[in-house]
């Protein structure tokens, strides 16, 4: 259940859309839940902002049901029942719990299999249970210690022993189907905020003689939502913690994680290294032996074995080859292919550029929209110009070019293979293969030529003791 508006955190994004770990609330419920079941079979049931929130995660293949006019969570069970009548049974998560497991979702529909329940609840123990409904389950000598549900009370209705309880309901159902919308339509909006409450299908099916029974999680950090800022954050601690322990576990370095934000799709192979105050983001790709030194920013990037990122790096969509080298402080925008054994050296850019075995750029240079052959030299200063006001043009330099310090390359054009550019040139041809190509203003030396200027120029007195220079 993916429509509500979240107005505890106070934003215009609707609250399933809020960050944690990397990616929205409900991109990590679905990735749970397409672990447990095909895509396909996934349906989220939208309504607030809903355009906004299909776009978000269309791209995991779930359906959507829209719920145009939110009326609660049991209204958003009525809506989706044409999409949901052909099947034996429902399992409903919510949109705002980042962390529940596929594992519980699939001991949760197990447990109400073998129950042959109408309804199956998901709850856990707090300590500080306060705001949360509290599961009351059959105490009778028959049922003692039965799963069966008596009731949900919420907590402005509990009474002060039943809010002693420390049995909270999690918001995660299983339904039989034919049960569930057999009897939907008993739901009534009696309450203060005049609406259809799933919770109270507890009540009208045990009404009807249908089984209602509680499965029990231990990891009661699994079933929280997210309804202010301050618990975004504290979930979001939690899975970036996690995600630490797990590449730990794994065979990754990691010096101080509490320093590191790492998220919860990032891929990092054993016996790399990661500094203190690295961030590696999105659909991030270690491989195995890096080092990848503090002050780092990686994201959505795939980065060989073997390569060492000096400190203060930002990576966005690049691609880095086997035992290549980076900065300090170089600067990878997308579509950067970085080649084998590379150097990408001191306060380098690149864009859009592929750039080969062995080759090295170490300073103070911008390479955009380039393709760059392998044991080039880029000096320092080097600029590809690639960008005339409307369109953009490639440069190209073969295998084995010099490109010599704080030449400019105006694009299109091309330099072949073991070509020198002399330093200082502005190149606006191509240069032959083993060509040397000069592209600079002679110099001219006027001897003297300083002396005499200074020699013109004399002190003239304005005020007393107030000295001034004047052209004669």
């Amino acid at each position: 259940m993916a429509a509500g508006k979240g107005t505890r955190l106070k934003s215009q994004l609707p609250k399933v859309l809020h960050e944690v770990g990397g990616k929205p609330l409900l991109a990590h419920v679905i990735a749970a839940a397409t672990r447990v079941v095909p895509p396909i079979d996934v349906f989220a049931i939208i309504g607030h902002e809903a355009v906004r929130v299909r776009s978000a995660v269309i791209d995991t293949g779930i359906n959507f049901v829209l719920q145009s006019e939110q009326r609660g969570t049991g209204h958003a069970l009525m809506v989706a029942q044409s999409a949901l009548a052909t099947y034996d049974h429902v399992i409903v998560l919510s949109g705002d719990a980042p962390q529940i497991k596929p594992q519980t979702i699939a001991r949760l529909l197990n447990f109400h299999l073998d129950e042959q329940a109408a309804m199956t609840l998901l709850s856990t123990d707090l300590d500080h249970p306060a705001g949360y409904g509290r599961v009351i389950r059959k105490t009778s000598r028959k049922h003692a210690g039965s799963a069966e549900v008596e009731a949900i009370v919420e907590e402005k209705s509990a009474s002060p022993a039943q809010k002693k309880i420390h049995e909270i309901n999690a918001g995660f159902y299983v339904f039989a189907v034919p049960q569930l919308f057999s009897h939907i339509e008993k739901l009534s909006t009696a309450n203060p905020h005049g609406e259809y409450y799933l919770t109270d299908m507890a009540e009208v099916l045990r009404q009807a003689r249908q089984r209602v029974v509680v499965w029990k999680t231990e990891n009661s950090s699994e079933v929280l939502g997210a309804n202010t800022r301050a618990e975004l954050a504290a979930i979001d601690l939690q899975i970036r913690m996690t995600k630490c322990q797990q590449l730990m576990a794994d065979g990754v370095t990691i010096f101080y994680p509490a320093t590191c934000v790492i998220d919860s799709d990032v891929e990092i192979a054993p016996d790399t290294v990661i500094e203190p105050f690295v961030q590696i983001l999105g659909r991030s790709r270690i491989g195995a032996s890096c080092r990848i030194r503090s002050y780092c920013v990686i994201r959505d990037s795939e980065i060989g074995p073997g390569v060492l990122i000096r400190p203060g790096c930002i990576l966005e969509a690049a691609r880095i080859g086997p035992g290549a080298v980076l900065g300090p402080y170089s600067h990878l925008r997308p579509g950067s292919d970085i080649g084998e054994g590379a150097h990408v050296g001191n306060f380098v850019e690149t864009k859009n550029i592929k750039l080969g075995k062995g080759s090295k750029a170490g300073h103070l240079t911008y390479l955009g929209d380039a393709e760059i052959g392998a044991g080039v030299n880029i000096g320092a200063g080097t600029i590809t110009c690639n960008y005339d006001g409307v369109h953009k043009h490639t440069t190209t330099i073969d295998d084995g070019a010099f490109i010599g310090s704080d030449s400019t390359l105006v694009a299109p054009v091309r330099v072949g293979k073991g070509a020198y550019v002399a330093a200082a040139s502005c190149i606006t041809g191509d240069v032959p293969e083993d060509a040397l190509a000069i592209g600079r203003a002679r110099q001219i030396v006027k001897e003297g030529w300083a002396r005499e200027r200074r020699a013109i120029r004399k002190p003239t007195e304005k005020k007393p003791g107030r000295i001034f220079l004047e052209e004669v």
